[in-house]
């Protein structure tokens, strides 16, 4: 008898044992942890009396806060609704934030950890000032010009400057409206948050960073990059046949139509380029092998994602490929697959002599007296032993003469702006019951772009839909006449 008693004791004395420590753990532990988790209603009152700085797009606010008589003190609000919902984000009382609202809290807050001054004014008790103000480096022009080209087709534009690596376009339709999952009411965020995310078009999937697509004869401007820097030139002849007996496989690849691209007998890479060959390149990338194709579109970026203020999906093509692959990949096909930020970081890299650049959207960050506290995250891209040069000046030079060929006489002719040297490679990728119709190119060094229009229709090529969007984009962030 007194055995058990015994052994109830110690059973009872260890489970207040537990519960002492568990009490301690919560109060000593994690209480910071716990005060400040984001479904504490007392850290969301506290947060909503802070006025976040806006974020800024040409000197107009895209997001900002508004004072209100509840609770909750401030709404954030976004006058261009859908145009910048992909680069803004929501703020949400209940899905919390997104976009630029959860990449740049701290700053919007006006608490970013490296601004002494401002948290030493926190500690001192001076809270209640505004948040930070936060200027992108986007087009407001460039924004809509993209929008009303895609004209409510799936698809994506981006644009950036190629000599700083700034992003002036990042559109991609379907959009979706961030005021109602920012608004004050939990039942018509949620009636909101339903509708997008049932939405099978997917609304909320920023098609210009976080989807990527087969690349198509875009991908014919890292192929043939690899084959300049080996040592090759734009006017090396190839045979020119309507189809090329890939080795290893009966599955051939041919030109659509099944004819030569130019007169048969031999065709240079220049014209091979200008005109789309899939045989020339399909043979180009076979001959020199899947390491050189590999390495080269790695160079350019593929296989790791880039650094940008936002999650950009990694660009891919396989570590290793046998020649009915590489033959497939050098015409961007296979399983090589790109987003936009991707495709429009090449074309920046062309025009800008050979340097992949990083990308950013934020130009300038100012505390509420317009004080400057820090500006773009701009230079190369490097990373590892990549030291941020694609290709070389040279090649570059050649594969911008080659691109200029292409919009001038070949492919890419409804990319054409009068006056501008303008560059391009048309892609029309198969992919499903139609294709995705790609342009990637530049207007001189001032604009680099790429434009994706997924399951563009029964007959599209990238030439017929989706230059036409390009140029209108360019025409807009020029300034140049139509």
């Amino acid at each position: 008898m007194s055995t058990r008693i015994g052994r109830l004791s110690g059973l009872v004395l260890l489970l207040f044992a537990a519960l002492f420590v568990n009490l301690n753990l919560i109060a000593l532990v994690q209480a910071d942890d716990l005060a400040n988790h984001p479904a504490n209603r007392r850290v969301i009152v506290r947060e909503y009396q802070i006025e976040r700085g806006p974020i800024i797009v040409d000197e107009r606010a895209i997001a900002r806060s508004i004072e209100t008589d509840g609770e909750l003190r401030f709404l954030r609000t976004y006058p261009e609704g859908p145009l910048f919902a992909h680069l803004t984000g929501y703020y949400s009382v209940v899905l919390q934030r997104s976009g630029l609202e959860a990449a740049l809290n701290e700053q919007l807050t006006g608490q970013p950890t490296e601004v002494v001054a401002q948290n030493l004014g926190e500690l001192l008790g001076t809270r209640g000032q505004p948040g930070n103000s936060v200027e992108l480096t986007i087009s407001q022009a460039g924004q809509q010009a993209a929008r009303d080209a895609l004209a409510g087709r799936e698809g994506a534009v981006v644009a950036l400057d190629p000599v700083t690596g700034a992003v002036l376009v990042s559109y991609a339709n379907p959009t979706f409206d961030p005021n109602p999952l920012s608004s004050h009411s939990p039942g018509e965020i949620r009636a909101a948050w339903d509708e997008v995310r049932d939405d099978e078009r997917q609304p909320l999937v920023d098609r210009a960073i976080r989807e990527t697509y087969p690349p198509g004869s875009t991908f014919k401007i890292i192929t043939a990059a690899a084959a300049l820097e080996s040592g090759l030139g734009p006017d090396s002849p190839f045979p020119d046949e309507a189809v090329y007996d890939v080795p290893q496989t009966t599955a051939n690849i041919g030109n659509l139509p099944a004819s030569p691209c130019g007169r048969g007998g031999s065709i240079s890479m220049q014209d091979a380029f200008r005109f789309s060959c899939n045989p020339v390149f399909a043979r180009l990338g076979v001959e020199l092998g899947d390491r050189a194709l590999i390495e080269q579109a790695e160079a350019f970026g593929f296989n790791r994602p880039p650094p940008y203020e936002l999650d950009v999906v990694a660009s891919r093509i396989p570590q290793e490929l046998d020649p009915p692959q590489t033959a497939q990949s050098a015409i961007g096909q296979r399983d090589v697959r790109a987003t936009p930020m991707q495709m429009a970081l090449i074309a920046g890299a062309v025009a800008n002599g050979g340097e992949l650049l990083r990308p950013h959207v934020v130009g300038r960050i100012r505390d509420p007296s317009g004080r400057q506290l820090s500006g773009p995250d701009s230079g190369r891209w490097t990373e590892g032993l990549l030291d941020g040069r694609a290709v070389s000046p040279r090649t570059a030079a050649q594969l911008q003469q080659m691109m200029v060929e292409a919009v001038e006489r070949g492919t890419g002719g409804a990319a054409r702006i009068d006056g501008v040297r303008v560059g391009g490679k048309t892609g029309t990728a198969q992919r499903g019951a139609t294709p995705d119709a790609w342009f990637v190119g530049f207007a001189e060094d001032r604009i680099a772009i790429a434009v994706v229009i997924p399951d563009a229709g029964e007959g599209a090529t990238g030439g017929r839909a989706a230059a036409p969007v390009a140029r209108q984009v360019m025409v807009a962030l020029l300034g140049a006449d139509a």
